[in-house]
């Protein structure tokens, strides 16, 4: 329990603030909705951003950190762009139109559980961290890798269904 209790008190209050939003994004994703492309883009970006920000340049003894996270990008990233989320595009507004489901919830929780989980394993002194830093390099690659992929599709997607309106 005391464990439990340090790691959230350390925890960042960004930590807590980032959750809440990618919990509510995943509840509304559950209904039909309506939205401009500029704000699908809100989710993808921060798990980008997140598993970049992961990567630690000159702060590793050796480059296996690094070999890890940019293979596991590349290994995902392809997934993140033959798995596109279907949408329709809205003809007079040119937002996206997505049906509901408990996708965009479920992959939040868990890409967010791996990040965290990452972010505790490597804020504490373990005798052997260099496993604990690879693992978490290659979470955070994957992540990237994903998202990246899924925004790559997204982008694709819309600006084809755009210009089948013109």
């Amino acid at each position: 329990m005391t464990f439990t209790y340090q790691v959230l008190v350390h925890t960042p209050v960004w930590v807590f603030a980032l959750l809440a939003y990618l919990i509510w994004q995943g509840v509304q994703a559950m209904q039909p909705r309506t939205t401009p492309i500029w704000r699908a883009l809100i989710v993808p970006v921060v798990f980008i951003v997140w598993g970049i920000s992961r990567i630690g340049f000159g702060h590793q003894d050796s480059a296996w950190p690094l070999i890890a996270w940019g293979g596991s990008a590349l290994a995902l990233l392809p997934i993140g762009v033959l798995t596109p989320r279907p949408f329709d595009v809205d003809h007079k507004t040119g937002e996206i139109v997505r049906p509901g489901d408990a996708f965009a919830l479920i992959r939040n929780l868990v890409v967010f559980s791996l990040q965290y989980t990452v972010g505790v394993i490597s804020a504490i002194d373990a005798g052997d961290r260099a496993l604990a830093v690879i693992v978490g390099r290659s979470i955070s690659g994957a992540t990237a890798g994903y998202f990246i992929g899924s925004t790559i599709a997204l982008l694709i997607a819309y600006r084809s269904k755009r210009a089948a309106d013109v």
